[in-house]
């Protein structure tokens, strides 16, 4: 779930729409859905292509990540 939590947050900082953010990514707008509500783990190449269309890295959205899990 923290995970999810980083890309939303991310996401919505640059103000992308989530079905915006599927598409950067090249992935199904469900699936990116999951993946922020947690229920869905992304595979490696997922993350890299999440954080290419985030413009970030996935160091700086794992550590957002591990934030959230903090909280």
């Amino acid at each position: 779930m923290a995970f999810g939590d980083a890309v939303r947050d991310a996401r919505k900082s640059q103000h992308v729409s989530q079905e915006h953010l599927a598409l950067l990514a090249d992935i199904d707008r469900a699936y990116m859905g999951r993946i922020e509500r947690g229920e869905q783990s992304a595979s490696l190449d997922k993350i890299w292509a999440i954080c290419d269309a985030l413009e970030t890295t996935p160091s700086q959205l794992f550590s957002d990540a591990e934030r959230h899990q903090i909280q």
